[in-house]
């Protein structure tokens, strides 16, 4: 994936979202060409030249200043997530070189997942993948050990399994999440094959993600929560969380619970219970 290219599309699609009355612009009626601000109202707010801003649209300009980003930020209302994204694809890393083998999990975030025995869990590596599960975690969304390894991968099951749109009771906003996580992965990692390889995929085979990936939304995989209408329990709203070690951000610990005392966690001790007889296997 080309960096310069990245930037193009993200500051023109961010720009494309602004419109006149969101930054106190006047806006003298007629029709424009374009959806948004035009390149001369972000050069005004920012204040730079409208031909630098081209040439930083165009990924042109090859080493920004911290000034010129932050107010290229405040220009385009950038939130936390987005101006990271902003500075990786200004200043991108040299290749980091990843070693051929599998991500293993690290012994404390499988201690940690062993433990959560009534909480559902995940173990998200690189690119979304799972690396590991607990059995409840396969209550909630399917035997992932039923599954080939390279299948193994949130994005591509939330694009390519329609199951889970059964599932996931806002669908569209689960699989814009992972879009807009993807995008924030390859900003960090614009050399990444696998990275490349998967999104390559999900574009040529979902026009969903084909679509939203245009678009460039950009966003951590944080906290939230999330509706489900599961098979055997009916629906459940759960609160999830996303854990990182300080120094392994390429590895996440996700779990999801429920409130105490409501209808969701009265249903997720039923759909463990369920569970508990059922071939499923831990990983």
């Amino acid at each position: 994936m080309s960096t310069a290219i990245s930037m193009s599309e993200f500051l023109r699609t961010r720009r494309s979202l602004l419109h006149p009355a969101d930054v106190d612009l006047p806006d003298y009626g007629g029709r424009r060409r374009v959806a948004g601000l035009r390149r001369e109202e972000i050069a005004q707010l920012a204040g730079v030249s409208v031909d630098y801003y081209t040439r930083m649209e165009q990924g042109r300009v090859p080493n920004p200043s911290d000034a010129v980003l932050d107010a290229l930020a405040r220009a385009l209302q950038l939130d936390e997530d987005e101006i990271r994204h902003l500075h990786r694809l200004a200043r991108p890393q040299p290749p980091l070189r990843r070693e051929a083998r599998p991500q293993g999990v690290r012994p404390m975030v499988r201690r940690l997942l062993d433990e959560l025995t009534d909480v559902p869990a995940v173990v998200m590596g690189r690119h979304m993948d799972i690396l590991a599960w607990n059995p409840a975690a396969c209550a909630l969304f399917g035997d992932y050990a039923a599954l080939d390894p390279a299948e193994r991968n949130i994005a591509r099951i939330t694009f390519l399994d329609e199951t889970t749109r059964e599932l996931y009771a806002d669908w569209t906003s689960c699989a814009r999440e992972n879009v807009a996580y993807l995008h924030l992965e390859a900003g960090r990692y614009p050399d990444d094959p696998q990275l490349a390889s998967l999104i390559g995929e999900l574009s040529m085979k979902s026009e969903d993600f084909r679509r939203w990936w245009a678009e460039h939304p950009v966003q951590d995989k944080t906290s939230g929560t999330k509706r489900f209408h599961h098979p055997v329990v009916g629906d459940l709203e759960l609160a999830y969380d996303t854990l990182r070690a300080a120094d392994d951000p390429d590895q996440a610990l996700v779990t999801y619970a429920a409130e105490p005392d409501t209808p969701s966690h009265d249903a997720l001790r039923m759909l463990i219970a369920w569970a508990a007889g059922a071939p499923t296997r831990e990983r």
